[in-house]
Formats: structure tokens, C-alpha cells, sequence
């Protein structure tokens, strides 16, 4: 098992998406089972997307 930022990932596959993203985004931690080496692209997209859900769904509406 590995923790990392979601800001690793992306940097990894998608580092034109930096830009994009909020710093409470990019500072999330992420359990990885089998660590960053192994993983894939599609299952860090799946990451990226889940983890901006996450704080959307937390954030209060006005």
C-alpha cells in the first residue's frame, strides 16, 4: 500500500488537467493497494474523477 497526493497522479498521467483542479483537490490523499508504479490510466482517471466528486459533494451550497 502507498499514500499519495492526488496531485502525483496527476502530474503522472495528466499533467495538463494541474491547472484545472483546486488545491484541496490536488492535495487529497489517495490509497493506492498496489502503489503508483502499477498504475494504469484508465483507473487514474477513475481516481482524478471520484476524488473531484468528493469535494463538490462536500462544499456547501449558497
Amino acid at each position: 500500500m502507498e499514500t499519495v497526493k492526488l496531485s502525483q497522479i496527476v502530474m503522472k498521467w495528466f499533467p495538463d488537467l494541474m491547472p484545472s483542479l483546486k488545491n484541496n483537490e490536488l492535495n487529497s490523499l489517495i490509497v493506492l493497494r498496489d502503489g503508483l508504479g502499477i498504475l494504469e490510466q484508465d483507473d487514474a482517471m477513475e481516481i482524478i474523477q471520484y476524488s473531484i466528486c468528493e469535494h463538490q459533494n462536500s462544499t456547501p451550497l449558497q
